[in-house]
């Protein structure tokens, strides 16, 4: 046996644990606990004189862990180091290197995809020296973002509150849940209508028809009189079939998980945050206890942006596939389109064995860990399924001048849907009877129906990942921790799975928006995110980015240090005396937003909640109308009368009711402000109000 002493070093000790399974005695494995060397927090920590040169120190706490890990170097003849395989794991490794003085030592570098023996015997064959190429990827994201926060966030604190932060990514999340409530706020519904016509034929069973329009092409129904005047032509003239098409058509499985898209799943069907995700994710990857074969590695690498899958994987749940559901749910090795700004390092998010099925190793899993390895089984199972098969019908029907359609489909063939039926891919099917053209069919009945259009969808964390990721800005990495940081700033508050920006947020926002737009915008970000991935391929040098940026930051702090307002916002002194010592209470910026505290403070502590007065009287009593917030800082309008009232409004209200329906009335739009029913139901407009 070889006396020989190899030290591999990894990030977690659950990850330790897993690997020790593999590797033989003379293998000693340590965890780093993640980076140990870091920029300062105290101050910037880059010396942008001398070309932007980053000064890395020890991570506070972290002087005991090295010592140790100094001593296992000194003894052991080979180190590998065995972090993450991405820019994060390949500069913790760099930093390991200085931090443990490894540079005169054989070092290695292993990575593998995979906790699994196979994996990890395969990377120690191809170790490799450490990428300096990802690690500069990385040091130019780390002073990039570092840069930023320290220089704006300063300047938020001067003119806001202490604490607050400004950057790169998550500024432009902000900005987009801030643009999206704007949007909502200032949305006034049109009204158009509809037509549904339920019919018979030959004594069959009833069917849908729905108004389409005329010989000309489609019609819009944008009001009652007009939509009742159409249904009452088709009565008199009667339905008769035109023409009948039979078809088929194909619905293909969606593509085994990404970062990104394993987020926006378990957001819809789990309800899990991203954080949670990541965090149940990286345990499944770096191993779970499973009783009867020990600590395993149960799913691939869980931060990547690419759908590629390794032939391996492809024949071992080709296999499953044959002896579990048979061979005609066998299908060819799918290649799904990887996007154009994936970096493409890893495969897919899939199980290392599609045999370890989520049933038979439900018992050694947490409930949540269940949820989601059963979540990126199914889909990695489904991907390499056929398609499924529908036989459609589509039916057109003519009343007088009027053309209705009919559609309908049944599931021929199950394919991937036989193991993966979620959300989007629940099919409704939906028959019509065998019709044929000249078939005249009866009337049970037909209604017309009205409706409003309805604003775009508020941000949930499904959609805000989506809409990040098709914009370009961050990495699968920055997702989880952007979303997280919004929230505990209080700039978004999220109610009912979606986000709200806060008077906070909203004020950060503006000042952000104003004075830092050219920099801290979607293009601008997304730009240098592609920027960053030419680091990572060595196209352009690390510090290259910075001396480009730099010039351009330096010159928008010293505009925003004179535009936005002089040194500190002042106290804004009210007419409220304290009840504590009798002074004048002031304006203070706080956790979610504004609020009344007394100005002799610490000796006084007395705070109460700033209720402004919108400049309007109750349209339902008469009182004054507050501008209030929710517990969780999202502004509203109330009556000073609550409980008594019951006025409760997200946009401003005039002193009216509506004429319609006797609800408030209330101010929407831009520069064009309109008076419009508070109900959405109603969908009364008044008028035009010159902002």
């Amino acid at each position: 046996m070889s006396s020989k002493k190899y030290l591999v070093i990894v990030e977690s000790p659950a990850k330790a644990k897993t690997l020790k399974k593999f590797l033989g005695s003379n293998y000693k494995i340590e965890a780093s606990l993640g980076h140990v060397r870091d920029l300062p927090k105290s101050e910037l920590g880059i010396n942008i004189e001398n070309d932007f040169e980053p000064k890395y120190i020890t991570i506070r706490g972290k002087g005991e862990l090295l010592a140790k890990l100094r001593k296992e170097v000194k003894t052991a003849d080979k180190v590998y180091l065995a972090t993450d395989p991405d820019r994060e794991g390949e500069a913790i490794s760099w930093h390991l290197v200085t931090a443990l003085k490894l540079e005169n030592k054989k070092t290695y570098r292993i990575t593998f995809n995979e906790i699994t023996k196979n994996a990890v015997k395969k990377s120690i064959k191809e170790a490799r020296e450490i990428d300096m190429n990802l690690v500069d990827a990385q040091q130019a994201r780390r002073t990039l973002d570092r840069i930023v926060g320290y220089k704006i966030s300063p300047l938020l604190w001067k003119k806001v509150k202490k604490g607050l932060s400004a950057g790169r990514v998550q500024s432009v999340a902000l900005r987009l849940i801030c643009e999206r409530d704007e949007e909502i706020n200032n949305f006034i519904p049109k009204e158009y209508w509809s037509i549904v016509a339920d019919l018979k034929a030959k004594g069959q069973k009833s069917f849908s028809a729905k108004f389409y329009g005329d010989k000309n092409g489609k019609m819009e129904l944008e009001n009652e009189e007009f939509t009742k005047e159409i249904v009452k032509k088709s009565i008199e003239s009667g339905f008769i079939v035109k023409g009948v098409k039979k078809g088929s058509r194909v619905k293909n499985p969606p593509a085994p998980f990404t970062t990104s898209t394993m987020q926006q799943e378990a957001s819809k069907i789990l309800n899990f945050a991203s954080q949670k995700t990541m965090r149940i994710a990286q345990q499944l990857y770096e191993g779970v206890d499973i009783a009867g074969e020990g600590t395993v590695g149960l799913v691939s690498y869980i931060r990547t942006d690419s759908v590629r899958i390794a032939d391996e994987a492809y024949e071992d749940v080709k296999n499953y596939i044959e002896q579990n559901f048979g061979e005609k749910y066998v299908g060819q090795k799918r290649e799904y389109k990887t996007s154009e700004r994936a970096q493409d390092a890893h495969e897919a998010i899939r199980p290392t064995s599609t045999s370890r099925t989520p049933e038979d190793i439900k018992e050694s899993l947490s409930r949540d860990q269940y949820r989601l390895y059963k979540l990126i089984w199914e889909r990695f199972v489904a991907s390499q399924m056929p398609s499924a098969e529908y036989d459609t019908v589509s039916a057109e029907l003519t009343a007088g001048e009027y053309i209705y359609k009919a559609s309908g489909s049944s599931l021929r063939f199950d394919g991937y849907l036989y193991i993966y039926k979620k959300n989007e891919e629940k099919q409704e099917e939906s028959n019509i009877p065998l019709l044929e053209s000249g078939d005249v069919a009866e009337i049970v009945d037909i209604v017309p129906n009205q409706h409003f259009t309805q604003p775009p969808a508020r941000y949930s964390e499904a959609l805000l990942i989506k809409t990040l990721e098709e914009l370009g800005i961050g990495r699968p990495s920055t997702y989880a921790p952007t979303i997280t940081t919004i929230q505990q700033r209080n700039y978004v508050t999220k109610e009912n799975k979606v986000f709200y920006s806060t008077e906070l947020g909203e004020i950060v926002d503006e000042i952000i928006k104003n004075n830092f737009g050219k920099i801290i915008n979607n293009e601008f970000t997304a730009e240098m995110e592609s920027a960053l991935d030419k680091v990572e391929s060595g196209e352009i040098e690390w510090k290259e980015i910075l001396r480009n940026f730099y010039p351009i930051l330096e010159h928008l702090l010293e505009e925003a240090e004179s535009k936005v307002e002089n040194v500190e916002i002042p106290d804004i002194v009210t007419d409220v005396i304290c009840e504590e010592c009798g002074s004048n209470m002031v304006i203070k910026y706080g956790r979610y937003g504004k609020f009344l505290a007394c100005p002799n403070f610490p000796n006084c502590r007395n705070t109460k909640p700033l209720f402004e007065e919108a400049g309007v009287k109750c349209p339902y009593c008469g009182g004054k109308v507050l501008i209030k917030k929710t517990k969780k800082g999202r502004k509203y309008y109330g009556c000073e009368n609550n409980p008594d009232c019951s006025l409760m409004l997200w946009n401003k209200p005039t002193e009216e009711k509506c004429p319609k329906c006797e609800s408030a009335l209330v101010e929407k739009g831009g520069k064009k402000i309109k008076i419009v029913c508070s109900n959405p139901e109603c969908g009364y407009v008044k008028g035009d109000k010159e902002d």
